[in-house]
């Protein structure tokens, strides 16, 4: 058995596992690289194995470093189903499509670009909206806690990470030559207390287990002490300085979870009448998969969810679907909490409102998610005070506020915590999804402190079990 690590390999995006017996090829997760000039290319190459000869592929959620390249996969003829959580397949209708709608236009742009003589050179398209649309033919999917059988010498489970709506831990069992051995992938796994989510599923054995570390290096603030910045942002910004705050956030997880937050401040008093718009169709479309999911979520957030309906002077809550409704947002010029995509502020419509704000010194830009080495909101958070931004240089006006403790990652103290539920240490263990010095340290930590044969393998590494 052999265990390849193709992304998210000492790095926190484009997570891709290959396990290969002589009887059967899976891989575990298919997801985009993400993050600077790079990644495009990295994500235009060829894999090192064919597509056609995988046999089938498990999910563990909809985020797109992590399901981003199954368009292109099947693009280039794996045929084989694509196994995940229920609540998964939903949101993928909606991610992938979105992606592939955000690769067609900077297609055209860039073609636009380059002069007919020089059009030859341009660069590949990664996959087609049509492409999109095939692939989701051929997702399935799967209740949390069941076990599935892909293949013969393979039975799988999909256990609650508590991450985002649908992200699964994967526990797999794989019989070689009349031995079988149970793998566990952990996927990304969920901050326990967060809203929305339940708190993630404790695994008690695995022979070989692959975990990540996004967060492996450090410790969230405080629920408490990230809502008392958050309201004290939202007071100095909008009340003090008249002006607006705009909240880069993935569109799937993050924009519900600070909604659900939103709301329940407003519902405490914490905070005054809110004016807020998410501008992100594919947002929009999340959150309303999202509240058709309920059994998923957890009691206090069902619980907001039904006062809401009767409380809607609690927040005054718009979603923008036009392109005319996206930009007359930025001729408002105070009072307005703006939450668009991309959560790395790396494509779509959160760059227009950058460049309308960055410059404007009452405003204040609010970063509450990873952001990845490379793209425009780590250099936002590494104190950038210049940026380009269509083509124009714009200078850093506005203050930058990071609030990490909304993180919908474990930090280093719930992921031990996770792994201390194990009642033996697996044979073997693999640090992933986390930046080189991250990971590399988190897998010292582990051998460390819970004695385990740990390692954190760099791209490419490929494993024999």
């Amino acid at each position: 058995m052999r265990l390849t690590f193709i992304g998210a390999a000492q790095e926190v995006t484009g997570s891709c596992f290959l396990v290969e017996t002589d009887y059967v090829r899976f891989l575990v997760d298919c997801g985009m690289f993400q993050g600077g000039r790079e990644a495009r290319e990295r994500n235009l190459q060829a894999w090192s194995f064919d597509p056609r000869q995988i046999d089938f592929v498990l999910l563990t959620h909809a985020h797109i470093d992590h399901s981003g390249l199954l368009p292109r996969l099947c693009a280039l003829g794996f045929r084989g189903p694509i196994i995940t959580t229920r609540a998964t397949v939903d949101l993928l209708s909606v991610m992938l499509l979105d992606s592939a709608f955000i690769q067609e236009g900077e297609w055209a742009r860039a073609q636009r670009k380059r002069s007919r003589q020089s059009r030859a050179d341009a660069p590949a398209l990664l996959y087609t909206v049509a492409q999109a649309e095939a692939c989701l033919e051929q997702l399935q999917g799967t209740p949390y806690d069941e076990d599935v059988q892909p293949h013969a010498s393979v039975r799988c489970r999909f256990r609650d990470a508590g991450h985002i709506l649908g992200s699964a831990i994967v526990e797999v069992w794989v019989t070689a030559k009349g031995h079988t051995r149970k793998l566990v992938f952990s996927g990304d796994l969920g901050q326990p207390g967060r809203p929305i989510v339940r708190d993630p599923t404790p695994i008690d054995s695995a022979d070989v287990l692959v975990v990540e570390s996004t967060y492996g290096n450090r410790l969230h603030r405080p629920l408490n002490e990230t809502i008392d910045e958050l309201v004290f942002v939202i007071e100095d910004t909008l009340r003090r300085r008249q002006g607006n705050i705009i909240i880069p956030a993935f569109a799937l997880g993050r924009t519900q979870e600070l909604l659900h937050l939103l709301l329940d401040l407003c519902r405490q008093g914490k905070l005054p009448h809110l004016q807020v718009f998410v501008d992100s169709p594919m947002a929009n479309k999340v959150t309303e998969i999202t509240w058709q999911h309920t059994e998923f979520l957890d009691d206090e957030s069902r619980a907001l969810l039904s006062l809401r309906r009767s409380h809607p002077e609690w927040l005054d809550l718009r979603f923008t679907r036009s392109v005319e409704e996206s930009m007359a947002l930025n001729r408002i010029k105070a009072g307005a909490i703006i939450i668009s995509a991309s959560g790395m502020c790396d494509a779509g419509r959160i760059k227009h409102h950058l460049r309308h704000h960055l410059g404007r010194p009452e405003c204040a830009i609010v970063i509450i998610g990873f952001q990845a080495a490379g793209t425009l909101g780590r250099r936002l958070v590494d104190g950038e005070k210049q940026v380009r931004l269509f083509g124009e240089d714009i200078r850093v006006r506005a203050s930058i506020h990071t609030i990490g403790g909304l993180s919908a990652h474990a930090d280093q103290a719930a992921l031990l915590k996770w792994l201390k539920g194990f009642e033996k240490a697996p044979q073997r263990s693999f640090v992933v999804h986390g930046e080189a010095a991250t990971a590399c340290g988190f897998a010292d930590r582990l051998a460390d402190e819970l004695g385990w044969n740990v390692e954190a393998p760099g791209p490419g590494t490929r494993i024999d079990l």
